[in-house]
């Protein structure tokens, strides 16, 4: 052993600049992730029991960090999921770590209509109440998939599938309030541009660019719905979780191929330590869901547990009705 610790000594002794630049900058990569990079943390200690919350894309990723919150503060938590067997394992997970039996599954595939028709036609029909909605999953970047019903997947998904959840659940969140709906969105949206013209991709298709504007389309949705919502005991929220370590990066490769590879083989390894974890990205989803003091801020954007000023795009009254319209004529 002495004889190791020597060697390490002498290569500690001959490297002694190289190694404090290495911990200096170890030191300054985990302090920056740690206190920046990590966000900000939902300190209520409120309780659900009573209530029923509903989480799509809640087997993985934030998704389902986010139902183990709920299901620790002791409310009836169902995971709104398109894999059963996965959403069954995480169901199981949920009611061991969080103590908590109702932790129930029910599938929904948000690229079909018919399958958000009959999960809401379920929802509705069992279920006593609904007091928080969480429309949490969603699909980034994607090869030119369509759903079901012929849209692009990421505004079929992201957008249609969850303006049509909400909408047929609306009836009964209205009948179980206070309650809540939670738009997870994304910052991509700030640079995201409705393409009237074009809405659906038909004629080109830039996965990024898809990606950005299904994230404006829950903003605007959100701030639409919330001026809908007047006069009832329901509120709205859109928010940014940040960037985080999921699974909603899986179709890179497909979609890009060797640019993603170079990527994942040059950048990843770094980038990642500045990546939020998915427990951490969750808090601003749970903020939203369960902080009492939210008086007039129905309808806001929030990133990092606090709401965050949008950007006038992001702020069109005339493109969030239109929208509206146009999800309508598309899915009701």
């Amino acid at each position: 052993m002495s004889k190791y610790f020597k060697i390490a000594f002498d290569f500690a002794k001959k490297n002694q600049n190289a190694l404090i630049t290495f911990t200096s900058f170890a030191s300054f990569v985990y302090l920056t992730r740690k206190y920046y990079f990590s966000g900000g943390r939902c300190t209520s200690k409120v309780g659900l029991d009573g209530k029923t919350v509903i989480i799509t894309g809640a087997n993985t990723g934030i998704g389902r960090e986010t139902a183990l919150d709920m299901a620790r503060r002791g409310a009836r938590v169902i995971l709104a999921c398109r894999d059963l067997d996965k959403a069954l394992q995480t169901a199981d997970d949920i009611r061991k770590e969080s103590g908590n039996g109702n932790v129930f599954v029910e599938i929904l595939d948000l690229a079909s209509f018919e399958s958000i028709r009959k999960f809401s036609s379920k929802i509705n029909s069992q279920e006593d109440r609904i007091d928080i909605l969480i429309n949490n999953a969603g699909i980034m970047m994607c090869p030119k998939w369509k759903t079901k019903d012929g849209y692009e997947m990421q505004f079929g998904v992201n957008h249609l599938g969850h303006f049509l959840l909400t909408n047929l659940l609306l009836d009964k969140i209205k009948q179980s309030g206070p309650s809540r709906i939670i738009n997870v969105s994304s910052r991509a949206h700030e640079k995201g541009k409705m393409n009237w013209d074009d809405l659906n991709s038909e004629n080109s298709y830039e996965p990024q660019e898809a990606y950005r504007q299904s994230k404006l389309c829950n903003v605007l949705f959100t701030r639409e719905l919330a001026k809908r919502l007047e006069g009832t005991n329901v509120s709205t929220h859109s928010l940014h979780p940040g960037v985080v370590r999921t699974e909603l990066g899986r179709y890179f490769g497909e979609t890009y191929g060797f640019k993603a590879s170079i990527f994942k083989f040059l950048f990843y390894p770094i980038a990642m330590w500045f990546f939020k974890t998915p427990v951490e990205g969750a808090q601003t989803t749970i903020y939203c869901a369960v902080e009492e003091n939210m008086s007039g801020l129905n309808g806001a954007y929030f990133s990092d547990c606090k709401p965050k000023q949008l950007l006038s795009h992001a702020l069109n009254d005339n493109d969030a009705r239109k929208l509206w319209y146009l999800s309508e004529k598309m899915t009701l």
